[in-house]
């Protein structure tokens, strides 16, 4: 039987100061929620959202011109808009039947580098999905949900296979790494290496770009949200 066509798109509840000296908030990048929600709904799938600790704050940058067209801006400034009363509702992971869903998909902002490694409950329902036959993506910093998403044999699922995420070199090249080590969290390339996993990236470290192997998808930065996630749906309609 096919995994259900519905869809989990994973949030940060984590926020903090980041890109000093003004101290702006890092929480979830609205454009690496958006992206996936509207592809996935165009795809016909339900589609909820949901956060560990049931709270979520937005990433300031994310909302800076150039993340987000105009009429997605106005999409998600509407609170009466699809997208912003399903992420408002500030669902909690714990909350929710992991056997509903043939998709997880884990947005970020660097704030996910924080809460995404312990989010257990997170982790719980994408493993079930993908002990269901489901599909696992995550996106950006997303990939720091890895730790805990294991197979039935109690591996990382991502043992042995190709992934990408958001690259050191633009942490350093956006002169936050230092601001990031006292957060006392591994990069998405440490976690690769710490599970077993190849880290691959795309020249450029802005560039769309996006890696399946297998049930697996993931994306490398903002810019890569919309066509990670149309592979997602690649990968469903071909399970």
């Amino acid at each position: 039987m096919s995994p259900p066509r519905r869809a989990l798109i994973a949030v940060t509840s984590a926020n903090a100061s980041l890109f000093a000296p003004n101290g702006h908030t890092t929480g979830v990048f609205i454009g690496e929620a958006l992206h996936p929600y509207n592809v996935l709904k165009a795809a016909g799938f339900e589609v909820d959202i949901a956060s560990e600790k049931g709270k979520w704050t937005e990433d300031w940058l994310s909302l800076q011109p150039g993340f987000l067209s105009e009429e997605e801006r106005k999409q998600y400034d509407d609170k009466k808009s699809d997208f912003r009363a399903e992420i408002d509702k500030n669902r909690k992971a714990e909350d929710l039947d992991a056997s509903q869903y043939g998709v997880f998909f884990a947005s970020a902002g660097h704030a996910a580098l924080i809460d995404y490694p312990h989010a257990t409950h997170l982790q719980a329902i994408a493993s079930k999905v993908w002990a269901n036959g489901g599909v696992v993506s995550a996106v950006c910093h997303g990939p720091a949900i890895f730790p805990g998403i294991v197979d039935t044999d109690g591996q990382p699922i991502i043992k042995g296979r190709k992934i990408t995420g958001f690259t050191t070199q633009a942490e350093y090249d956006m002169k936050i790494m230092d601001a990031l080590k006292s957060w006392g969290e591994p990069l998405v390339d440490e976690h690769a290496r710490a599970l077993g996993a190849e880290y691959v990236r795309a020249d450029g470290v802005w560039d769309d770009f996006h890696v399946v192997d297998g049930r697996v998808v993931t994306g490398m930065n903002p810019q890569s949200a919309k066509s990670t996630t149309e592979a997602v749906v690649k990968v469903f309609n071909g399970l």
